[in-house]
């Protein structure tokens, strides 16, 4: 188990704080892959050998250095790839560490849903379930051949080995300073969807305005909706061109919370992060023609003009939407 696969339970807002955990991870390996808004993926195969301490006894140490530096929890999963450990850290809970060995990770996967499988989206899992492959340990039954016609060679063929335990992803070391967030916790579990879309608004008028004055655009954009009982849901989607435009980033926002369905859900928080952040020069603009998009687009230098000269708080945010 050389894997650990970390989730830092912060506070609705305290996103700021997950640069100074990445660097605490980075004090015993540097090939850290920061999972924002809250995680962090650690590959502990040199630190083992330099400490003298399996990956389980460093997690201890790692637990307790982000309590006393940080005052933050965490929940710790350990696996020998980084498919084990992030299905390892779901579940796990605080102060325990969870540990699946290569030995025992076909018997760990067996009883899980299909759709526990990073990777397998809903349309995969849907039609796997229509034929009776609703558990991993069937899918790692099912010939390799069954498997391909119903999801096609490529993606057949890793489902197969993912359900048997084979693990070949690694850690890929990158920096949360290629991502920017922006947090909209609410005073109050909110549970008004108008309130949902109108922080969701709010962050997206952030976000292209700070990648505009980096003179950056995104290329993706990731939402986290935070519930009151501390869980969250995830949704990334690739933007169809990199953009700083706020519209576009709105309307992306708005298509990814339409498609987690929430109707009575108390939301504590949303997160809007742009990734995979690039200089805007080099990026290309599919011309539209469309005089209401132009407009937005003059209206929006005019307010980048008038945050330069008198504060980010000399516009109102949203009031490019409005």
């Amino acid at each position: 188990m050389t894997i650990l696969c970390v989730r830092f339970q912060l506070p609705p807002t305290g996103e700021a704080a997950l640069p100074g955990l990445l660097e605490l991870l980075e004090e015993f390996t540097p090939v850290v892959e920061a999972l924002p808004p809250d995680g962090a993926l650690a590959d502990l195969r040199g630190a083992e050998r330099y400490f003298g301490r399996d990956a389980v006894e460093l997690a201890s140490v790692i637990r307790v250095r982000a309590l006393a530096l940080y005052g933050v929890d965490c929940v710790i999963g350990a696996g020998p790839g980084r498919m084990l450990a992030r299905m390892a850290m779901r579940d796990a809970r605080p102060g325990v560490t969870r540990a699946v060995s290569e030995e025992s990770a076909v018997d760990f996967l067996a009883e899980k849903p299909v759709a526990a499988l990073p990777g397998v989206g809903t349309a995969t899992a849907r039609t796997l379930c229509e034929y009776g492959l609703d558990t991993l340990g069937r899918v790692a039954a099912a010939p390799l051949s069954t498997l391909q016609r119903l999801v096609g060679a490529r993606v057949g063929r890793e489902l197969h080995e993912k359900a048997n335990g084979v693990d070949r992803g690694r850690v890929v070391p990158n920096a949360v300073s290629r991502s920017l967030a922006a947090e909209r916790p609410f005073t109050r579990d909110e549970l008004d969807p108008d309130r949902h879309r109108r922080a969701l608004l709010s962050a997206a008028d952030e976000l292209g305005a700070r990648l505009r004055a980096l003179d950056k655009v995104c290329g993706a954009l990731t939402l986290t909706v935070r519930y009151a009982d501390r869980s969250s849901t995830t949704r990334t989607r690739t933007l169809k061109e990199p953009t700083a435009h706020s519209a576009a980033l709105t309307r992306t926002a708005y298509e990814m919370y339409e498609t987690l369905g929430l109707q009575r859900a108390r939301v504590r928080a949303t997160t809007l992060r742009a990734e995979a952040l690039g200089p805007a020069e080099q990026a290309s603009h599919q011309l539209t023609f469309d005089p209401a998009d132009d407009k937005l687009r003059r209206i929006e230098e005019v307010a980048d003009r008038a945050r330069a000269k008198f504060g980010p708080h000399a516009v109102m945010p949203g009031a490019l939407a409005a």
